[in-house]
């Protein structure tokens, strides 16, 4: 007799136990669940930092709005949707690994660049005001290495990384810096 739940694959179990951390707060928490799923229904072996980009935009109205405008906006999901639809099909077989970034714990289920996002999201949240982690902070976090499959999907929409994150740096955008310097809300 087969039992009625499924087992779950390490890829289900690493990423269940990430986004229950109570360092995330409820946008980034659900984008990494959505990440997940997405990372398993295309059939890759760990969530990217393209998957959590894909997932954040459509749980975060403020890293929505990081972006200019609805055209931009348009073609970023477009290409995230080519990339689920085939066009990250080369991804499929390699680690997402720059190699520029020091290396962290291994967190299966996630590639190294993810892990370290992740991580360095929430960092900020502590240095910001210690609430939990917002889908910003995970977003600055996922196109801090050039190298990430995030920054690719961006680049080829015609997003400027580093506008972007300035715009979020000079608090631009809900979630960024403060007049005195720190994070605001």
């Amino acid at each position: 007799m087969q039992p009625r739940i499924p087992r779950q694959s390490p890829l289900d179990q690493a990423a269940h136990g990430m986004y229950d951390d109570p360092r995330l707060g409820a946008e980034p928490a659900a984008a990494l669940a959505a990440a997940r799923r997405r990372a398993v229904r295309d059939g890759d072996r760990q969530i990217d930092t393209a998957h959590l980009l894909h997932s954040l935009l459509e749980h975060d109205s403020q890293v929505r709005a990081a972006f200019d405008g609805g055209p931009q906006l348009a073609r970023l999901l477009g290409y995230l949707v080519q990339r689920s639809i085939g066009y990250g099909l080369r991804w499929q077989s390699g680690v997402e690994d720059s190699g520029a970034l020091p290396v962290v714990t291994v967190v299966e289920g996630f590639s190294p660049l993810a892990a370290i996002a992740l991580e360095h999201a929430c960092v900020r949240a502590v240095l910001r005001d210690g609430a939990p982690a917002r889908g910003v902070d995970l977003l600055v976090a996922i196109v801090e290495d050039p190298q990430a499959r995030a920054v690719e999907v961006l680049t080829r929409a015609g997003v400027d990384v580093y506008e972007l994150r300035a715009r979020i740096e000079d608090g631009l955008i809900e979630g960024g810096p403060t007049e005195d310097g720190g994070l605001g809300r």
